[in-house]
This record gives structure tokens, C-alpha cells and sequence, in this order.
């Protein structure tokens, strides 16, 4: 049974607005960057964290370490796939130490907390940082691991019946938030 779109939640001007609004909020809850890295969760994770970057820099006059985290192997799905469903690594790349950083850590949807919690197993691996921060831009409810966004671009309560789908420019060719009924 296909989804059939519901409504557009967020069009590109909202999730531009989101975006400058969380950007804001991390320079203030920081103090500054000094000592921040702003990591993404593959795969729209990524452009969201370049997106806030940039604004930052706009903001602040001075660049931010970015990263890229890949939690393909920290998922705790991976026992539920099949055998002809191997999971695709495409690999972490954070160019800075994040040992003793404050790490933000970007998503597109927080759901269920499990994605993030095989991020901060991933994170953990690669290095002790001295905090963890997490910016989601649509953060849904119906929690499963008690993990709560710190930046919160758009809350969306949904029911169960309903899929959040964002859309980015960078993969997608539009950016908008979409719910749909499944």
C-alpha cells in the first residue's frame, strides 16, 4: 500500500528559518563555537549540519569544525535484516579530534531515539568528548530510549499511523517536510 502525502509541514523558507533559529540557539548555549564540532548522522543529517555550519559562520565570522557519522554498524536493526539485505558502510569522516569538544550532533527526524543512540555509541568510539548536544529538525514524540533533542527546529506530534519525510535540496531536489498517512 503506497503513503499518500498529508500536508507540507515545513516548505524550503521554514526549514531556512529552523535552521538560522537553531544556529542561533547553539552559538548561545555555547557561548561562542570555541571547542564545538558539529557532527551529522548519514545521510540528511549531513547536509542539515553543513547548512547549520554555514549559518553559524555567517553568524559568528569563523568557521566550525563539521564531520560526518555513518551509524550503519551501531544500529540495533541489523539482526532483523535478511541475508541478502547487507548493510552499506559508507564511513565516518570527522576531521577534528572530538576528544574534549562539544559535540553537536545533526539529524533530520528524531523518532524513536534509536538512531541516536547508535550515534552516541559511534561518537564514543571515535573519541571522549566532553559533552554531546543533538539538533534534530523535525522531532516526532513517541520516544522508545529516554533521549530528548537540545535544538529542536519543528515539533511535529504524529501518530504511529503517520511517516514524517523530509526532502532535501542537496539529494531530493526540493526541501520540504511532509507528513503522510501509511
Amino acid at each position: 500500500m503506497a503513503d499518500t502525502e498529508k500536508a507540507v509541514v515545513l516548505d524550503n523558507q521554514a526549514i531556512r528559518r529552523a535552521l538560522t533559529r537553531v544556529a542561533h540557539e547553539i552559538i548561545e548555549k555555547n557561548k561562542g563555537i570555541e571547542d564545538c564540532v558539529i557532527v551529522g548522522i548519514k545521510t540528511r543529517g549531513i547536509y542539515l549540519a553543513k547548512r547549520i555550519a554555514s549559518r553559524i559562520e555567517q553568524i559568528e565570522g569563523k568557521k566550525i569544525a563539521i564531520g560526518e557519522l555513518d551509524i550503519t554498524l551501531y544500529r540495533d536493526d541489523l539482526t532483523t535484516k535478511t541475508a541478502d539485505q547487507e548493510p552499506i558502510v559508507k564511513g565516518s569522516d570527522i576531521p577534528v579530534d572530538i576528544t574534549n569538544k562539544k559535540v553537536i550532533l545533526v539529524d533530520d527526524v528524531l523518532f524513536t531515539g534509536r538512531t541516536v543512540r547508535a550515534a552516541l555509541d559511534a561518537l564514543i568510539d571515535i573519541g571522549r568528548p566532553a559533552q554531546i548536544q543533538l539538533a534534530v529538525l523535525i522531532d516526532r514524540g513517541h520516544r522508545e530510549f529516554p533521549i530528548r533533542a537540545d535544538y529542536v527546529g519543528k515539533n511535529i506530534p504524529t501518530s504511529n499511523s503517520e511517516k514524517i519525510v523530509v526532502e532535501l535540496e542537496e539529494i531530493d531536489q526540493t526541501d520540504q517536510v511532509t507528513i503522510h498517512k501509511k
